[in-house]
């Protein structure tokens, strides 16, 4: 989004500010930002550092939404997108949730399946979007399950490829990724559903089923690599080609066009 608005502006009416989790695109003259804010699993967690967060092991706290919730609670739109880090890395894995607190002495963590954490962090959400959204000014935007294409035996494909060297997109109709969970986002809509009833609408961004053709738009191994990846490592994509991130400019802008339109035509 910031790609696409900020080409129109000239420099010195413009700035970028960088500030932990929360970083903000400032449009002088329009009196605008667009914010970025990281918090990848909605409600406080182990996670919430946007550098010092690759752990396999996940916690949430379960009534902890506030330090987040203060930073966008106030914006004129509000896009949520929380699905990926919802997936099982591994057959298995779980997550804990954690209620209480250790300061108040009522500490406790429960194991749940990837899925279940998803579900109450998005009921915190919604709790917290019914009872302090001005409807009247907040619009709400959840975006959909954004695919991967780490599985190229999918499309006909070599999974010890995974998606590297595809330069076009996947022919076969109505292809679903075997990576792609169209239930989480089935659980989304229900939840948030219950917003209606107190004039709050949460407009879902359907950009799932058109992306789950573009195997050809990941950067693979030429993504920015916190550190460089060895011959040996790129000979080999099945482990380090990156099939879950997409390439700027990219599928990403189609994403952004459907936004555009959304809050353009109310």
């Amino acid at each position: 989004m910031v790609c696409m608005v900020e080409h129109f502006i000239p420099d010195g009416r413009k700035i970028r500010v960088y500030n932990g989790s929360l970083i903000s695109f400032k449009a002088f003259e329009y009196n605008a930002t667009i914010d970025f804010y990281w918090s990848p699993l909605l409600l406080e967690s182990n996670s919430d550092n946007p550098i010092i967060h690759r752990v396999e092991y996940r916690i949430i706290r379960a009534d902890r939404i506030e330090k987040h919730a203060n930073v966008w609670k106030d914006a004129d739109f509000i896009v949520f997108n929380s699905y990926l880090w919802w997936r099982k890395q591994r057959d298995g894995m779980m997550m804990k949730v954690m209620y209480g607190s250790f300061e108040d002495g009522d500490a406790k963590l429960d194991e749940v399946e990837m899925v279940d954490g998803y579900e109450i962090a998005l009921k915190k959400l919604t709790e917290y979007l019914g009872a302090n959204i001005n409807k009247n000014k907040t619009r709400i935007f959840f975006a959909g399950s954004s695919p991967a294409h780490s599985w190229a035996s999918n499309w006909g494909g070599d999974d010890n490829n995974k998606c590297l060297n595809e330069t076009e997109p996947i022919q076969i109709d109505d292809y679903r990724s075997a990576t792609t969970d169209y239930g989480m986002m089935d659980k989304a809509k229900e939840i948030f559903g219950t917003l209606e009833p107190k004039g709050i609408h949460v407009q879902i961004l359907n950009i799932t089923q058109l992306s789950e053709y573009r195997k050809d738009a990941h950067p693979t191994i030429f993504r920015r690599q916190y550190v460089p990846l060895t011959k040996e490592q790129i000979a080999n994509p099945s482990i380090y080609a990156d099939c879950t991130h997409w390439c700027l400019p990219g599928v990403p802008d189609v994403w952004n066009e459907f936004l555009y339109a959304y809050i353009m035509h109310k």
